[in-house]
Order: C-alpha cells, then structure tokens, then sequence
C-alpha cells in the first residue's frame, strides 16, 4: 500500500515508523520547510526511496497515494484533509481532527461520500493500560459508574513555542486542552459512555504570557448515563512533564493508569476478583521513550485493515470530532461563562480569538 506524509514536524517521526513498522511504500513526503523535510528523510533513510513536495495538492495530483499521513498545524487539517479525499486518499489526520465543529462535520461526510477511511489519530487508546480498561467497561466489570477525572499535568516552555509560530494561536493550534491534552480528554469521555449532556468549564492563561491562549483549563462533565467527569489540564508544570492520568470509578470497581502518559496502571480493583492486581500492573505496563507511546504503530495497522477489510478504523472520524466537541464546550463554557449543553452544532477555536 502507498503511503504519503503531509507535515514533516515533531510528530512526524512517529507516523514514519509506524508506516516502516507496516510495511508501507513511503512514496512521498511533503512539507512547506524543505529542510525540516529533508532531515526526516535522511534520518530514517528515506533519501533515495522517496520524491519531495512543498505543495501537498502536487503531491496528490502526481503520486496518488492510498494513505496520507496529516501531521501539519492543527488549522491545516480539515483544509488538507478533505482535499485528500476529495482524491480518493484514506487518512490519518494528528489530533485534534479539526479546529471547528463544520470542519469535523465535512470531514465525516466527505469520507463517506468518496469511500474512504478516515481516522483521527489519538494513539494512546492502543496503550495496553487503556485497552485493559476499556476491557474492563465493555465488560461492565465497574457496575454503574459514578465518575472519572482525566489529569495532563504538562510542562511547555517559551523554547517550544519559539519553535513554530503556529503554537499556541487561536486559528491553527488552540491551547492547552486542544493540543497537550486532548488525548486524555478523549480517553474520558470514550470510558464513560460517550453521550454528554452538560459542561462546565474554566480557562485562563496563567504563565505563558506570550501566547493568545490558555495554559490552563479545568472541566465539569455531565454524561448522559448520570456518571460524572473532571479534567484538568495545564501546561505550567515546573519543570518538566509531571503526568498523565486517567481514573475511573464505579460501583464494583476503581482504576488508576498514569505515568507520564496513561501508560501505567497504578490502581486495579475490582469486586469480582477476575484477577491479581500485582499482575495486571506488571503485565500491562510500558515505558515509552516520550509522551507519545507506542501507539502509532497498532494505530496504523488497525487503519490497513479497516482499508482492507472495508470497515470503519478502531478509531473514528466521529471519534475525533467527539474529543473536539468537548474541548470547544470547555472553551465556550469558560468564555460565556455558564455550562454548556451538548451536542454542538456550531463552534471554532477561532470564536475565541482575543479571549485573553
């Protein structure tokens, strides 16, 4: 299966060894700093074996690749993203999926009018403590649930921002809950239930004075199936990353996956003693290099299938409009100062300009 890279920047490496790591023909690759490209390249010997692009669109047009990889700014997105399959590309686009809820819509709908698969790149649910867990719900091994709090207790620096001018920017990042912490995020609303009736949130930017959004954010969620969620979320951790946790408690039991992100499972209890927490802890435990894991990999070979197989990937368009949809209600909740009603017709990161 060919395979093509839009956006060669820090996360780039991953989606590069996951498509090595799949046995994907890399046939292309495309970025608008030639440089930043050409250093990918060569750092995992892909000089000779692939052809260069500053325009995504020339890219498509002349290799038609079956899968694209879209790893540019997150208000790129949607722009690129529908213009691939528009041309009968599958995709995997980063997080967040888009940056408004119209763009995530055209996205979903665009996939299925031309046929393809689309997925939204939140990798930390193939983490083997978050596949545990989910096991776990799915199961319904909790009883009912009564509540879960997401924790990203983050460290960014005036260095990291100083790196691309996009960072922390209303129209192609969003803040801390979009970019640092959406992947908890996600994991919170996908373990209880899905289905939210209400939020309540708040945001400011307390430390990073030299960026137009927040750096820190805290939530309150109401999920349809009377359950409960907490997040919060911030980037000013002194100094380095701290965690990245996710709970989850119910009638029958209570979890704890942390580390520094989600990839540990420190807290297993469960009345009907299915099994040892000692060894659930050993068995599904990981030490990633960095904050992004290991999850690229299955990520990308689930999505192979789903081409494949013609069905839908583990993870969705709709998933990733899903931990959009929440943040942007955090953002909406903060602003106008009161909760916020769910589902969201209308609502962009770029409503929020000047908020701060």
């Amino acid at each position: 299966m060919t395979y093509a890279l839009i956006g060669c920047g820090r996360i780039s490496p991953n989606h590069i060894v996951a498509a090595q790591n799949n046995g994907l023909e890399i046939v292309a690759m495309c970025d608008i700093n030639f440089a930043c490209m050409k250093d990918k390249a060569l750092k995992f010997k892909l000089v000779d074996k692939v052809k260069y692009y500053t325009d995504y669109k020339e890219m498509i047009e002349k290799e038609k690749p079956e899968l694209v990889g879209i790893c540019t700014e997150s208000g790129k997105h949607a722009e690129v993203a529908l213009y691939c399959i528009s041309h009968g590309c599958h995709c995997i686009i980063e997080k967040p999926i888009a940056l408004s809820i119209r763009d995530a819509d055209a996205i979903i709908s665009a996939a299925i009018k031309y046929h393809v698969k689309v997925s939204a790149c939140h990798q930390n649910r193939f983490n083997k403590s978050i596949q545990i867990i989910r096991e776990a719900v799915d199961m319904n091994r909790f009883g009912r649930l009564f509540y879960g709090t997401a924790h990203i207790r983050w460290c960014r620096d005036h260095e990291y921002y100083d790196r691309a001018s996009w960072r922390g920017t209303w129209e192609q990042d969003g803040g801390a809950l979009m970019n640092q912490c959406i992947h908890n995020i996600d994991l919170l609303r996908w373990m209880m239930g899905d289905e939210i009736d209400e939020v309540v949130g708040m945001t400011d930017r307390l430390h990073h004075d030299y960026i137009e959004t927040e750096d820190f954010g805290i939530a309150l969620i109401r999920f349809k199936n009377g359950s409960y969620g907490v997040i919060d979320g911030t980037t000013n951790v002194y100094p380095k990353n701290l965690e990245e946790t996710l709970y989850i408690f119910g009638e029958k039991g209570t979890v704890k996956a942390g580390g520094e992100s989600v990839n540990i499972i420190e807290e297993w209890q469960f009345a009907d003693i299915l099994d040892d927490p000692k060894e659930v802890k050993a068995r599904f435990h990981e030490n990633p290099p960095n904050i992004y894991g290991y999850g690229h990999t299955p990520l990308y070979a689930d999505v192979i299938n789903a081409i494949k197989q013609d069905r839908q990937p583990y993870i969705t368009a709709m998933d990733g409009k899903r931990a959009l949809e929440l943040v942007l209600a955090i953002y909406k909740s903060a602003s106008e100062g009161c909760s916020v009603k769910l589902p969201l017709t209308e609502c962009a990161a770029t409503d929020f300009i000047g908020r701060f």
